[in-house]
């Protein structure tokens, strides 16, 4: 996982963040908004396992306080998944 940013035309500024599985290099997820939060990033990876009904091997990220958040643990820890982060 990682966020992704650009502008708009007007000049805003937007986020992106985008899940992408290692070993087949497909992006089930690709979530966008002004402002993203740890909350939202555990949202769209419950959102995964519910639609997809399959849950990933281990969650790769940066040190981003996005993905270092409580909510993004609580949900690892709940649903058995091991948290690797990367410089």
């Amino acid at each position: 996982m990682d966020f992704v940013s650009d502008n708009l035309f007007n000049g805003r500024r937007f986020r992106a963040l985008t899940v992408v599985d290692n070993f087949s290099q497909e992006c089930p997820a690709i979530h966008a908004g002004k402002s993203l939060k740890g909350e939202d990033v555990a949202r769209v990876m419950e959102a995964l396992r519910v639609l997809d009904n399959r849950l990933p091997v281990g969650i790769q990220t940066d040190n981003g306080s996005k993905f270092i958040s409580k909510s993004l643990d609580k949900w690892a820890y709940e649903h058995r998944q091991l948290a690797q982060r990367i410089p």
